[in-house]
């Protein structure tokens, strides 16, 4: 992977930086922005529903188990994937393997 890509290597999977805009009216991704995947959710950000709703996305458009580490309460988040080589994980999320 490039070093500007938001997927990195990390222990027992990857790790995933991810920039999140809640309240859209559908869940997509939409690139790269500021070196971080940009992920629009379909869901408020208040109670946590737009970060349920990005664990939802992820785990079901990469097919392994996803897991929120850090940003919660932030935009800027970053999500652990356990699955595949970096390639395989930037593939399905459909930004290439730079």
């Amino acid at each position: 992977m490039d070093v500007t890509s938001p997927i990195r290597r990390a222990p027992g999977g990857a790790t995933v930086d991810v920039w999140v805009v809640p309240g859209a009216s559908r869940t997509e991704i939409k690139g790269i922005y500021n070196g971080a995947l940009r992920v629009r959710v379909a869901s408020p950000p208040a109670g946590g529903a737009a970060n349920r709703e990005l664990v939802r996305y992820l785990r079901k458009r990469l097919g392994c188990q996803v897991k929120l580490v850090a940003g919660a309460a932030a935009r800027h988040k970053q999500v652990h994937v356990d699955c595949g080589d970096l390639a395989s994980i930037a593939a399905a999320l459909g930004i290439g393997s730079e």
